[in-house]
């Protein structure tokens, strides 16, 4: 039986986009289009819902910004900056993570470095760590697989776009349930 925890509850949630940077989409495998397409679904899902969001750049004088299709999605929200790994090592991301949602959904690059590193940080401090596997990506298929099985190790969540959003939306009823089934055609 899955623990309640385990479901993704959107008054609970918050959306972490990480790294979705112009340089470093650059250098990704063939996977980088879905995962990008799944990312624009998370973060439109997120608005529709009112799931609050936020999105990280590692250093991006060098990396870059985030790529335009996504910040598309941000409402002009400002990305936190940082040079750290672990979003978590950035003390302007921990200011601007919600201390009222328990439930920190993950996605964006690399899934054996940023993904990883945060997820296990948050999890140490108490969240429900969710990582959307269709919506990370490493430059090898490998470290992002060995990424995964750590964090399941570990007590993290591995989901899916679609799992996720239905989890949210909770019931097939609803405008939010028409565009969102419209997203991810």
């Amino acid at each position: 039986m899955m623990n309640v925890a385990s479901i993704a509850d959107r008054d609970q949630s918050q959306l972490v986009l990480i790294d979705m940077q112009t340089k470093l989409t650059s250098v990704m495998p063939q996977g980088i289009d879905a995962v990008i397409k799944n990312s624009a679904v998370l973060l439109q899902s997120a608005a529709l819902l009112g799931v609050p969001s936020l999105h990280t750049e590692q250093y991006p004088k060098g990396l870059g910004p985030t790529l335009p299709e996504l910040s598309h999605y941000l409402n002009g929200k400002n990305p936190v900056e940082k040079t750290a790994f672990s979003c978590c090592g950035e003390p302007t991301f921990l200011r601007q993570l919600s201390r009222d949602h328990s439930q920190v959904i993950l996605l964006g690059m690399e899934a054996h470095i940023c993904i990883l590193q945060t997820a296990l940080d948050l999890k140490a401090q108490g969240k429900t760590v969710f990582v959307v596997e269709d919506a990370v990506i490493s430059r090898s298929p490998e470290n992002k697989l060995n990424a995964l099985n750590r964090l399941r190790e570990a007590g993290v969540i591995i989901t899916n776009t679609e799992s996720l959003v239905f989890e949210w939306l909770a019931v097939a009823q609803g405008d939010a349930f028409k565009t969102i089934s419209q997203l991810i055609r």
